[in-house]
């Protein structure tokens, strides 16, 4: 089944794993070289299909819906596990498709899946291409480019600090303007740099809108805390997992197998940044979000900054990574400048 009609030359399948039933978009050639598209939160597969298209014939393009997000089947996150069920569910993928190894490109918070995996699968990783990705250090509550936390139970981050507006939103089937939390308004708001609207904007944002709802869903469950801002991680759903409670990815600098690196991202984009308007740091210090205890205890995020000193490493340890930022583009360079984001991904991945 798929919800949202592809273009005309992308695929959809339902495939059956040992750990869940994937929705997956496929293009190119089945004897090609995998290029394995990993989407972010509050997203899906669909919004790939224009990349995937324009891909040379020697690519065989495969994008899954993950676990929680479009059309996969409705599966809980265990966010004790960090990333690992999505890093879990992709090998199950891996091994019905053959086991062959192949370039990942990952956007977002789907960059913990794509970290995880090559900790876990180093094998079926020729590269990776990062696309304004979260930090290495998980979304919210550390700081320091060590990503030291914030507080000992990680206040700050994970479900509870989900706009919960917006999540009514998104369970209500709310397509309007009307509102400035509306699903729709936050995609051209944040997503994008404004005033960018996309051509397949109906379309993108049908796929955003079949995330799993609940507490054990999207966003996730949370912990009373007695730390600012009050709130601590819970054990379910995709923002608690991308929490630093659970996630750490920045053990790629000591792995013995070190894949390239492509790190893509917007000038200005508003979601990951060392400021950016989705992090608790950042809202405190903008006196949005009263109680702030101040710049020493809780920070703005430095996103970019972490990941900056983790790539520096992974170099200085025996690996490569390139960083490119494309102007006048927000949090979707792949959507906003299309062409320009596919000739640095191509030439890219020539190089591998």
């Amino acid at each position: 089944m798929c919800t949202v009609p592809t273009l005309p030359g992308v695929t959809c399948k339902d495939i059956p794993t040992e750990r869940i039933r994937s929705h997956v978009l496929f293009s190119g050639p089945e004897d090609g070289i995998p290029v394995v598209f990993i989407h972010g939160n509050f997203s899906a597969a669909t919004y790939f299909e224009e990349t995937m298209l324009a891909m040379p014939e020697q690519f065989r393009c495969i994008a899954p819906d993950l676990r929680g997000y479009g059309d996969t089947e409705d599966l809980p996150i265990d966010a004790t596990r960090g990333a690992r069920d999505w890093s879990d569910d992709l090998k199950a993928l891996s091994d019905v498709l053959g086991d062959k190894p192949g370039h990942l490109v990952s956007w977002s918070n789907g960059t913990a899946a794509a970290l995880q995996f090559q900790l876990d699968h180093p094998q079926l990783v020729l590269s990776q291409t990062f696309i304004d990705p979260i930090s290495p250090y998980g979304f919210d509550g550390s700081k320091g480019l060590d990503g030291k936390p914030c507080y000992d139970d990680f206040a700050g981050s994970g479900g509870g600090v989900v706009n919960p507006e917006f999540v009514k939103r998104i369970k209500d089937g709310d397509r309007s303007e009307e509102d400035p939390n509306s699903p729709r308004n936050v995609i051209n708001t944040f997503l994008y740099k404004p005033p960018f609207r996309a051509e397949r904007e109906e379309a993108f944002l049908t796929a955003s809108m079949l995330e799993k709802m609940g507490d054990d869903r999207y966003p996730g469950d949370m912990t009373p805390s007695a730390n600012w801002p009050n709130v601590a991680p819970g054990v379910w759903g995709p923002i608690n997992a991308t929490s630093p409670k659970y996630f750490n990815g920045s053990a790629i600098v000591d792995a013995d197998h070190k894949p390239p690196v492509l790190w893509l991202r917007g000038e200005e984009d508003q979601i990951v940044a060392d400021m950016s308007f989705f992090d608790f740091g950042t809202l405190g210090q903008m006196d949005l979000v009263p109680g702030w205890p101040g710049a020493d205890v809780f920070p703005p995020q430095p996103m970019v900054s972490q990941m900056r000193a983790v790539l520096d490493q992974y170099q200085a340890n025996g690996g490569r990574y390139e960083e490119v930022v494309i102007a006048d583009s927000g949090h979707s360079p792949l959507i906003e400048k299309p062409e320009q984001f596919r000739q640095i991904l191509l030439a890219f991945l020539s190089g591998v």
